[in-house]
């Protein structure tokens, strides 16, 4: 069988991403060109200069991508694109690429779920990795426990109710001075704190024991840090971020590994931009040591937005015989699962 290779697009949040993927599994190139300098200025992203950005830079990226990988879109065998969740505006800018460049060649375009997209960040690395597995996917907008039943076949077990884990992390951020982005920042000043300083809660969902809540803990910062303003007390802020991550790891690991006994899981792998984030790493490697589970989990390149994500994920379904037409457009709430 002759090799297939996919020139993915990503362009959901604040990253302009392009790739070339060979067969799902490895990777001839992987260009980002980050827009995290300019968003900082204003603490956080803003949809309108996120876009504008994309539409700049989006054939650089692909012609950088292309050339990388000593390709040239006539060796292409299909397009892959994000075209969910994300920002409406910022979507449309690589939908509308995808679309063009399917249309000029006459190739095949397949429309990728972004979450889709980070769990498969976990085939490139392991190469021997296949479903079923479950997989935490923790990012600044979802926070999904997730079986995945086979490629492209995913049923959601757990959700958060309210702030995803990464928006925690970078609200917290912020109310301690660290500003953005918030989830590095933390992982980093927390190894200088101590993370018994304070009891922050962790938050068990009624109804379900695998679902997640942030907002409590979030507040219970929030009141901490107002408490001590009020009573003139010097806050130590690495204590208060190691803390609040070690709160939020607690939750994570502790729902995921309920779900892993509970289903008699044999693999589990994290996915998304907070599954970068080290004290994580390191609870969830030493709980599936600790039950025999096989641990996976993507470089912390391939945790955030990135293309070479989408080509894995555009793979399988190429594969599959799943190709959408040039109606394809940005959905910005699209659910897991969902076509």
């Amino acid at each position: 069988m002759s090799d297939t290779l996919i020139l993915a697009i990503e362009s959901s949040c604040d990253e302009t991403a392009a790739a070339v993927v060979k067969n799902g599994r490895e990777v001839l190139s992987n260009i980002i060109s980050s827009q995290i300098d300019i968003h900082t200025l204003y603490g956080g992203v803003v949809p309108e200069i996120a876009s504008r950005k994309h539409i700049e830079r989006i054939n650089q990226v692909v012609r950088l991508a292309l050339s990388r990988a000593d390709v040239t879109l006539d060796d292409i065998d299909a397009i892959g694109v994000t075209y969910g969740p994300g920002l409406v505006g910022a979507l449309l800018v690589g939908v509308a690429e995808a679309k063009a460049i399917a249309f000029a060649k006459n190739l095949p375009l397949i429309g990728v779920h972004h979450i889709e997209g980070h769990i498969s960040a976990n085939y490139i690395e392991n190469k021997d990795l296949e479903p079923p597995f479950a997989c935490l996917v923790v990012s600044g907008g979802h926070t999904h426990l997730v079986i995945v039943r086979d490629y492209g076949v995913y049923e959601i077990i757990g959700r958060t109710r309210d702030d995803a884990a990464g928006e925690a992390f970078d609200k917290v951020a912020r109310a301690i001075g660290l500003g953005y982005p918030g989830g590095p920042k933390i992982d980093k000043v927390s190894r200088q704190g101590n993370a018994q300083a304070i009891a922050f809660p962790r938050a068990k969902v009624e109804g379900n024991e695998y679902d997640f809540s942030f907002s409590g803990l979030k507040s219970a910062v929030l009141n901490y840090l107002n408490g001590c303003a009020m009573k003139g007390i010097q806050v130590n802020q690495a204590d208060v971020a190691a803390s609040f991550q070690k709160a939020v790891t607690d939750v994570l690991v502790s729902h995921s590994m309920e779900a892993v006994e509970r289903y008699h899981f044999t693999k589990f792998a994290i996915a998304g931009g907070v599954s970068a984030n080290s004290a994580l790493r390191g609870a969830m490697e030493e709980a599936c040591a600790k039950r025999g589970v096989a641990f996976y989990r993507p470089s912390p390149i391939l945790c955030t937005d990135n293309a070479a994500m989408i080509g894995a994920a555009a793979y399988y379904d190429y594969i599959r015989g799943y190709r959408s037409d040039y109606s394809l457009n940005a959905i910005p709430n699209l659910k897991l699962g969902e076509r």
